[in-house]
């Protein structure tokens, strides 16, 4: 398994390439954006760890550019902001995972494992009224038109449709969407549920994603 590291602090390089050999990844690091697109544009990797203070270009546009050919090899951002705001800016751009420095290794690991994770191909469609889930092409449509989500809103809607007519909590989302598994302020979760009923038209008189408060959410029909 190759990654690569895109970071502009050299000491950090340092220490995850040593970590990562040792577990048996092949590393290659780059400190600069720039460097990073292009690399990432002209080379295979398995799974990028990027860095969002860049010279030449910032993580966040290296990742949108990168996205823009690329919507399949996982990206997770290390970077020292933490605010709720940078955490969705992250996501959206995007990024798999965002993970705060400073970090223990273990964790990073962990977080990488889970990335790198088989996923069993399914040949399946989920439905809620109008709205449609190939899972096997990775597309969703309303009323027959494609929707174009990003990774984390699609993934959101996806796991409320497997688990249609039942209540998600706010907790089982953040582990099972974020893969987030410690203490964590779960109104990203907003953000990225009204962004997903904004895209779907979805409205007060058919809202088919309902929120129960205090509770999650549940998708069902009326």
């Amino acid at each position: 398994m190759k990654i690569l590291i895109i970071e502009d602090e050299p000491g950090i390089i340092s220490f995850l390439k040593q970590g990562l050999e040792e577990e048996h990844f092949e590393v290659q690091a780059t400190t600069d954006g720039l460097a990073g697109i292009e690399l990432l544009l002209s080379e295979s990797f398995d799974l990028v760890l990027l860095d969002w203070m860049l010279p030449g270009l910032s993580g966040i546009e290296v990742c949108r550019q990168f996205r823009q050919h690329n919507s399949s090899t996982p990206v997770i951002f290390l970077t020292a902001r933490d605010t709720l705001h940078d955490t969705v800016a992250g996501l959206q751009s995007g990024a798999n995972d965002y993970i705060k420095k400073p970090f223990h290794f273990d964790e990073l690991l962990e977080r990488i494992k889970v990335q790198l994770r088989p996923i069993s191909k399914e040949n399946t469609m989920f439905t809620l009224s109008d709205i449609q889930i190939d899972v096997d092409r990775h597309l969703v449509f309303r009323a027959e038109k494609e929707v174009y989500l990003t990774q984390k809103e699609y993934e959101l809607l996806e796991y409320l449709l497997r688990n249609k007519d039942r209540v998600c909590s706010r907790k089982e989302i953040i582990e099972q969407v974020w893969d987030i598994h410690f203490d964590y302020n779960t109104s990203v979760i907003d953000v990225f549920m009204n962004s997903l009923r904004k895209k779907l038209g979805l409205h007060k008189h058919d809202d088919l994603i309902h929120t129960i408060r205090g509770v999650g959410f549940i998708a069902r029909e009326s």
